[in-house]
């Protein structure tokens, strides 16, 4: 019997590294979080969008559900971001699915196989690629050490997770840069798949240039 999955797409950052919230940005004639949506619709059996407070430096873009099945708004800090979407996910959700609402080419495959990874046993998933650029620890503007990449990967979005964990790994409220981070402190098995490069988050005007690149590609 297939597991019954929901998705968390969080898109409720102000973005200002962006000049502002590039989660509506137009790529191809669709926002970048609409096509986050679709993108989770691909294995999800409903999906929470999770947004910011309507203000009046929105796009007029903003405004509906994107196609998703609810709409929350969203914290200070993206943990208490994914929180408000879980707060609305079904408790018959047995994986749910969490993804970034500005990686927008993340692939019907991609999605898959974290779901696959999670039903064939383990807490979590996440994609992730080998890290090529050599990396420096830097303080105050001096490198101080090279570190050793052997090991290292930089992690992306769909992550994917048995509910109970997700939930229990989110209850005491704390923070982390991603929900893999709050599931590996329980002690809980979070395994990888390979990651795909197409895979862009849209952080800067840049990086919507690659996107739209992609598309035409």
């Amino acid at each position: 019997m297939a597991v019954k999955v929901w998705a968390v797409v969080v898109a409720a950052g102000g973005g200002q590294r962006f000049g502002g919230p590039k989660q509506f940005a137009d790529v191809g004639g669709r926002c970048l979080v609409d096509r986050s949506v679709e993108a989770a619709r691909s294995v999800a059996t409903g999906v929470v969008l999770v947004l910011p407070a309507p203000s009046p430096s929105m796009a007029t873009d903003a405004a509906g559900d994107h196609g998703a099945d609810a709409v929350v708004t969203g914290a200070s800090s993206r943990a208490g971001s994914v929180r408000a979407g879980l707060a609305v996910v079904p408790a018959e959700a047995e994986v749910i699915v969490v993804h970034d609402g500005v990686r927008p080419l993340a692939s019907p495959a991609l999605f898959r196989s974290v779901v696959d990874a999670v039903a064939a046993g383990a807490d979590g998933a996440v994609p992730a690629l080998a890290l090529t650029d050599t990396v420096k620890r830097v303080d105050d503007g001096v490198v101080r050490s090279t570190v050793e990449r052997h090991g290292l990967v930089s992690v992306q979005t769909p992550q994917a997770f048995r509910a109970d964990v997700l939930r229990r790994a989110h209850a005491a409220g704390d923070e982390a840069t991603d929900d893999a981070g709050l599931v590996e402190a329980l002690g809980a098995t979070v395994r990888v798949v390979p990651g795909d490069a197409r895979n862009v988050k849209v952080t800067t005007p840049a990086d919507l240039d690659i996107v739209r690149v992609l598309l035409e590609a």
